[in-house]
């Protein structure tokens, strides 16, 4: 029988290890793939999973269940994706140039059809182009199907808020496929 994520949190508080190595294969692909929609490359996602799984490891004695688990780590892993954002727009302010840091941000480790590749860097790329509130909502409702209540928890933002972003980053995405 498969324990539920309180069970495994309340196991994981008294000593196992097995749980927290549950609640990782639980949610490590969902981490990487919402830091991978926020961030657009596999180097990027593959460093916010990793601090995530840190912060949960960390941090999850405070946890409370006042809302999902999920919704808590989704909530960490946007924060950490916005901050790395952040993070990279100041390096590039002040001209800060790590060209090894960026050498393999275009490569795709999605095996498939060289079709399906070019569309999902294509979104992917025009993701990138939307500012980072608008980026998440978009990836939030529409990659990881959550209601607007969901996201307002994950984020903080009133659901109206979100509803104009959404609107906003949906115009924006549309017309940029479209040119």
């Amino acid at each position: 029988m498969e324990l539920n994520d309180k069970e495994l949190v309340e196991k994981f508080l008294n000593g196992s290890e097995q749980a927290f190595n549950e609640i990782v294969r639980r949610y490590q692909k969902k981490i990487y793939w919402h830091a991978r929609q926020m961030l657009g490359n596999h180097l990027d996602a593959d460093e916010v999973t990793q601090e995530v799984l840190i912060v949960i490891y960390n941090k999850i004695n405070k946890f409370n269940f006042e809302s999902n688990l999920y919704t808590w780590i989704y909530r960490i892993t946007s924060t950490r994706s916005l901050n790395l954002i952040k993070r990279k727009k100041i390096k590039q302010f002040f001209f800060i140039d790590d060209e090894n840091e960026n050498q393999f941000a275009d490569s795709s480790d999605i095996v498939g059809d060289i079709e399906k590749k070019e569309k999902l860097e294509r979104v992917e790329k025009n993701l990138q182009k939307l500012p980072p509130k608008q980026r998440q909502v978009f990836i939030l409702r529409n990659f990881e199907q959550l209601s607007y209540e969901e996201i307002s928890e994950i984020t903080g933002k009133s659901v109206g808020g979100l509803k104009a972003n959404y609107f906003h980053a949906l115009r924006k995405i549309t017309e940029m496929l479209n040119e």
